[in-house]
């Protein structure tokens, strides 16, 4: 995904990265905490999934939030 920012240009995590990532998270691993959106109940790698894959609003916030802490953000 790609958002103008004035003249910066912002590469944030894609889609596909998550599902190559969540892929190799332990079953059991997956219904731990993943992120705390502002005014949300913490999701958890599920909720992540679910969100990310049917491709919906909260799916494309989470994959931001996930970008800001892990820090992939690319400014060009």
């Amino acid at each position: 995904m790609f958002y103008w920012s004035g003249n910066v240009k912002i590469n944030y995590m894609t889609r596909e990265e998550f599902l190559k990532i969540y892929a190799n998270i332990p079953i059991n691993l997956r219904q731990e905490i993943l992120l705390k959106l502002d005014g949300k109940e913490p999701i958890t790698w599920n909720v992540a999934y679910l969100e990310i894959e049917q491709d919906t609003k909260l799916g494309k916030e989470i994959l931001k939030k996930i970008d800001l802490i892990w820090g992939k953000t690319k400014r060009k």
